[in-house]
């Protein structure tokens, strides 16, 4: 073996890394972007708060020494809202809210009676409302109110079960964490078929001089990109049906297919072909092409809510996943084929619908034959 052919030849390959500015570029940016956004998202891990809506019927000392001792657990940030008793479902419907807990009237009245040896059997239920296909969340909130209504009977009573909690489930069916996943998988997969077929096919066409020679057939420049959009959109619809159809078999999970499915996944390839485009009219090497894409679809991967919920994130990367794309296409199809929520389904239709419109015409119009 000879070392100096070895190090010439490793010479050679760093001169040619060095003088790809593209692949210098990419190689480089892509683990910084990578340890930015795992670095935020779990840095913080253990400083996220959990948001607890809370109806005081009782309005006491005792009920709102309970809200005070939830609030100051800091994994719990409650929200004490004002709503009739037989709205609550209609205000957890409307507002999205994920989790809520009612102290219902005659609470103080309840552990004082037992306090002062009326009525020792006496007992009064916290009502926790909550929606079962977050499961992660929900165990974590679950266990801190376990945690302070077992010391609050401690205290109150020296370990009567006084106080009990009562779980209402806010979604009608039976839900698990796989109903969440399937439709970010749907929208995740078509995003990465669509930006990385994009790119790397604009890419290695212009380096192998086929788009130049485009010009000199009877192909006009939009059509050629709508026959390419047309392949995207095929394998689009391929992925989600494999995608679904296993869900159902392995899974047996109840999905939905509506107008609403087909109309964002239509929305979704545009979406992401325009974006591909857009990457790809500034990536002139192939193999910095890949990491191009990388760079555009990771971030969107794990902070646009597609493999767990926003909540779990610090705060200004919440506010973050919902500039992104694919949080609207994640949040349309789990409102469309699961939760058949249609007013949220209609929104977040709306939103991918504009995204798509504004990334397809802005990768149609910057996609040139020409070389600059």
């Amino acid at each position: 073996m000879r070392i100096g052919i070895i190090l010439a030849s490793f010479k050679s390959d760093i001169k040619t890394f060095v003088r790809s500015k593209g692949t210098l570029f990419w190689t480089l940016a892509f683990p910084i972007l990578l340890i930015l956004i795992f670095g935020a998202i779990f840095s913080g891990a253990g400083e996220v708060e959990y948001e607890l809506y809370v109806i005081d019927f009782d309005e006491s000392e005792m009920s709102e020494l309970f809200i005070e001792i939830l609030g100051e657990t800091g994994v719990i940030k409650t929200k004490v809202v004002d709503v009739e008793e037989d709205k609550i479902m209609d205000y957890i419907e409307e507002n999205d809210i994920k989790r809520l807990i009612v102290i219902p009237e005659g609470y103080e009245e309840t552990i004082g009676i037992v306090q002062m040896g009326i009525d020792e059997n006496a007992t009064t239920n916290l009502s926790f409302y909550f929606d079962q296909s977050e499961q992660q969340t929900n165990s974590v909130v679950r266990s801190v109110i376990n945690s302070v209504v077992i010391n609050m009977n401690m205290e109150t009573s020296g370990g009567k079960e006084i106080i009990h909690i009562k779980d209402v489930e806010t979604i009608s069916g039976d839900f698990d964490f796989i109903d969440f996943f399937l439709p970010g998988m749907i929208g995740f997969t078509i995003m990465q078929t669509c930006v990385y077929g994009s790119l790397e096919r604009n890419t290695k066409f212009r380096k192998d001089g086929i788009l130049r020679k485009l010009l000199t057939t009877p192909i006009t420049r939009s059509e050629w990109i709508f026959s390419k959009m047309l392949f995207q959109l095929f394998l689009s619809f391929v992925s989600a049906v494999l995608i679904i159809i296993i869900g159902i078999l392995i899974f047996d999970l109840t999905v939905h297919v509506n107008i609403f499915v087909i109309a964002i996944i239509v929305a979704n390839s545009f979406l992401f072909t325009g974006i591909g485009m857009i990457v790809g009219r500034f990536v002139k090497e192939e193999e910095s092409a890949g990491m191009a894409g990388g760079a555009i679809t990771f971030p969107m991967m794990f902070l646009a809510g597609t493999f767990f919920p926003l909540e779990q994130m610090p705060e200004f990367l919440q506010a973050f996943a919902r500039v992104l794309p694919l949080y609207y296409v994640n949040e349309g199809l789990r409102n469309a084929m699961i939760y058949l929520k249609t007013d949220d389904t209609i929104f977040h239709t709306t939103i991918v619908l504009i995204f798509a419109c504004v990334f397809f015409v802005a990768g149609l119009l910057l996609t040139k034959w020409k070389e600059d």
